[in-house]
């Protein structure tokens, strides 16, 4: 069957997406890929056609690896729907469950298997292999989140280095690797551990237009991301990431106190909490999960309407793939993220800390920087973030920056007076001291410390009194953001330890003025001119009329009743934006209902006489 009758009959859309139909016709003929699409851009389609059109020809099962549990099931799952034989192999099997899929795999009855990386490296899954490759029954090999192999990736799983055994044992098997997130470094990585040289690479465009981008400067970080979701998101399913188990904890209580559907997620809690809350999450409406790190690679979830991060991460890759996680229908999303002088001084501090050689931690900096300079930005926030990953673009006008300039104020006078204080204090009694007690000194605050040393006693004590807290720390955010102040942790006799201010290299150019430092004013409390945009009904069924939105609530709750059965999330079985064009259109006959895009043949044959009595019923 071509790719284009896969599509429409399998899965029920009329046309390929972007580059989709080059990759799918490159794999399908037996070449190796290389892939970054976008979070949304439709990469599961990308191994997914070539494998069915592989099986098909004769060729036998692809091999998925995937890392996480959740999304093997809910892919097998929406496979499932459509007619296709897919299974998975992981640790939430049984035993005689597992066997049941290993003898289905060797009797070439599955289309795809999923597998964890862990797994597909242990030599009982490479005997079975084997015994496909002898009798010509390995079809692809599909290596999903591709980016878990580079070091310099921000979500690196050393499992992922093993996966070279599939190019080396079985060297005439074709194999697509995709990701959604990777710079430059990344992608030379992934290229080199996965031996995917002679692979041709598809680099979509990483702009997602419908994501709104906002970064505020942190000051009561709570009330600000309660006061964000009130204002735009009050009904609707969202994430918030935070750096700490702790604060996690507490910011969903938080938020559950004011009145939001909220749950936590981290890997400190029991699995099987975790699970249950995943699986709340993917599958009711309106739950914002308040999470570390630890969730979200492959929640294919698509109405989430916000992602919200109260801790900056690591470096833009990871940023763009946490808020990649918003608005995979298309529809109008927000990216809002709260950081602040600490935020840097983590960073900055885990980075320093780590056991890793001296040229990693100075990569690992580089990413920080850029991090921290699309943070600062008082330009468009989404030219940053495009230009990061190598792809030029003009002002989006949907980013913080575009909507509502920012004043810009010089700080380099400031920048001076702290640096020569942070000079002076050491100077004169050897010791190195932390941000808040340089401020005081500049700022010309008699503190019971500043008394206990001296420092009232520096040329440079009140210098800065016109200058207000906020201001120094944005000048000492980007000092260290810049490198032109170091951290240097001092410990204290009872096991705990705290950071201090230290000079560099950088400091020098700052100090003679050769090197202005500019920064935007706070614009904490500064909302965004725009309109709330948080809404009961989905965006897909925004343009409904009346008679139409009773259709389409109706749809849902049937849709709701069949997702449960099938122990699946809503989206599986019907995506919002197909109800919605069902509730618009109003069939009448099966025939009607072929051509909605999302109805694929299985879905018609398994779901169709009962869609065309639920609207009916509302007639």
């Amino acid at each position: 069957m071509p790719p284009q009758d896969i599509l429409r009959r399998i899965f029920g859309y009329d046309a390929f997406r972007g580059p989709q139909q080059a990759i799918i016709d490159h794999v399908i003929g037996g070449g190796d890929a290389l892939v970054l699409m976008p979070t949304g851009g439709g990469k599961s389609l990308c191994y997914q056609v070539p494998a069915i059109a592989r099986q098909q020809a004769g060729h036998g099962t692809t091999i998925v690896v995937s890392p996480l549990i959740a999304l093997m099931h809910d892919q097998v799952g929406a496979l499932h729907e459509a007619g296709v034989e897919a299974a998975f192999l992981n640790s939430s099997l049984s035993g005689e469950e597992a066997a049941a899929v290993e003898k289905r795999l060797l009797r070439g009855e599955l289309t795809l298997l999923y597998a964890a990386p862990e797994r597909v490296t242990t030599p009982r899954f490479l005997a079975q292999l084997d015994a496909l490759a002898e009798r010509g029954q390995l079809a692809l090999f599909a290596i999903d989140e591709a980016h878990c192999v580079s070091q310099w990736g921000h979500d690196f799983r050393p499992e992922y280095r093993a996966l070279t055994v599939l190019h080396e044992r079985y060297p005439g098997v074709p194999r697509i690797a995709l990701t959604a997130t990777a710079d430059a470094l990344t992608r030379e990585d992934i290229v080199e551990r996965l031996q995917l040289e002679q692979a041709r690479q598809f680099v979509s465009s990483f702009d997602r237009p419908n994501i709104r981008y906002t970064i505020v400067e942190k000051k009561e970080p709570l009330a600000q991301l309660l006061r964000f979701i009130e204002r735009e998101h009050p009904d609707d399913a969202g994430v918030v990431y935070c750096q700490s188990r702790k604060r996690v904890e507490e910011t969903s209580a938080a938020l559950v106190d004011a009145g939001l559907k909220s749950l936590p997620y981290h890997a400190g809690l029991p699995p099987e909490t975790r699970q249950d809350n995943q699986n709340r999450f993917l599958r009711e409406e309106g739950i914002v999960m308040v999470a570390t790190i630890a969730f979200g690679m492959g929640i294919d979830k698509p109405d989430v309407r916000f992602v919200a991060h109260l801790d900056m991460p690591k470096n833009i890759e990871g940023y763009y793939q946490e808020t990649g996680r918003a608005g995979r229908d298309g529809a109008a999303a927000d990216a809002w993220m709260a950081y602040g002088l600490q935020d840097v001084v983590n960073q900055r501090r885990m980075i320093d800390e780590s056991p890793a050689g001296e040229d990693f931690k100075q990569v690992m900096r580089g990413k920080l920087d850029a991090l921290l300079a699309l943070a600062e930005a008082t330009d468009c926030r989404r030219v940053r973030l495009l230009g990061y990953f190598g792809e030029p673009s003009g002002p989006c006008g949907n980013c913080d920056n575009c909507l509502n300039p920012p004043a810009v104020w010089d700080g380099t006078d400031a920048a001076r007076k702290l640096l020569s204080t942070i000079y002076r204090v050491h100077a004169a009694s050897g010791l190195t001291f932390g941000t808040g007690h340089v401020m005081d000194i500049v700022r010309g605050k008699e503190t019971e410390k500043v008394l206990q040393f001296g420092h009232e006693k520096l040329s440079t004590f009140g210098l800065g009194k016109e200058y207000t807290e906020a201001q120094l720390r944005g000048v000492l955010r980007q000092l260290l953001a810049t490198g032109a102040v170091g951290l240097h942790k001092v410990a204290l006799e009872n096991g705990h330890s705290f950071d201090t201010l230290s000079l560099t290299e950088g400091s020098r150019a700052v100090l003679k003025g050769e090197v202005p430092v500019l920064l935007r004013e706070s614009t904490a409390a500064t909302p965004v001119k725009r309109s709330r945009r948080g809404t009961v009904t989905a965006p897909a069924a925004q343009e409904l009329g009346v008679d139409e939105q009773v259709h389409y609530i109706n749809l849902k709750s049937w849709r709701a009743e069949v997702a449960r059965a099938h122990n699946l999330p809503a989206y599986v079985i019907f995506h919002d934006a197909t109800l919605a064009e069902i509730a618009r259109r109003r069939p009448q006959s099966l025939e009607d209902l072929q051509g909605i895009s999302g109805i694929g043949a299985k879905k018609l044959e398994a779901y169709g006489a009962e869609v065309l009595r639920v609207v009916a019923e509302g007639n």
